[in-house]
């Protein structure tokens, strides 16, 4: 996975060599919306141990903000590589059965809290102000999380995060894409969706994968 990223940045550098147009870079940031398609629940099976088998999976909100540096190739396309540090992961809801807080039962949450580094390459098509991409995304897990909270009545009675990394693979990959409108000459709005391609799963027995949605602003220098 790591010689085929160095590929892929090395025929970027290329590009950036041979274009005729200024070189653009910038900086985006905004909102990231992730879960994950497949069996997410038994991803996690040796961690939770204390469910109860009727659970279900929802979206995680976070954020996610990097840098770009957008390469022209000729008056509508582009080439826009980018590094981001962007908060993913899923959380657990539905009947959770914990030891010694029992009467608990669907109070209860288990949240899984990934911090993710995304590489992706984009080729991008600028159309009236319109922008239309596409490209890989390869990904660097910088740490994972489980975190489990539980309360009634208001009163928080249970909040334990537990270090989850060594369950999953460090590195992500898959394909990324969207749309995008310019503002302003230096300012973008942009809004993506992230689709997984490789299992998550450190031993990759289980059929899980990342996935989710971003929407940002950008500004270009």
């Amino acid at each position: 996975m790591k010689n085929k990223i160095l590929l892929i940045l090395f025929i970027g550098l290329s590009t950036y060599t041979f274009a005729q147009a200024p070189v653009k870079p910038g900086i985006r940031a905004g909102l990231s919306s992730t879960t994950m398609r497949g069996d997410a629940v038994n991803n996690l099976s040796e961690l939770l141990d204390f469910t109860n088998g009727m659970v279900k999976t929802s979206s995680r909100t976070g954020f996610y903000a990097g840098g770009y540096v957008n390469v022209p190739l000729d008056n509508t396309l582009s080439f826009e590589p980018g590094l981001y540090y962007t908060q993913k992961g899923y959380q657990l809801k539905g009947e959770l059965n914990i030891k010694g807080l029992e009467f608990l039962g669907a109070n209860a949450k288990a949240q899984l809290q990934s911090q993710y580094l995304d590489i992706p390459l984009l080729l991008k098509a600028n159309v009236g102000g319109f922008q239309i991409f596409v490209g890989p995304q390869f990904s660097y897990l910088m740490k994972a999380d489980l975190r489990t909270t539980a309360g009634v009545l208001g009163f928080s009675l249970l909040d334990k995060k537990l270090d989850a990394t060594s369950q999953f693979n460090r590195w992500d990959a898959g394909v990324t894409g969207g749309i995008g409108f310019n503002l302003s000459k230096n300012i973008n709005v942009t809004a993506s969706y992230d689709y997984g391609s490789q299992k998550v799963d450190a031993n990759k027995n289980v059929s899980a994968y990342n996935s989710g949605f971003k929407i940002g602003i950008g500004v270009g220098f």
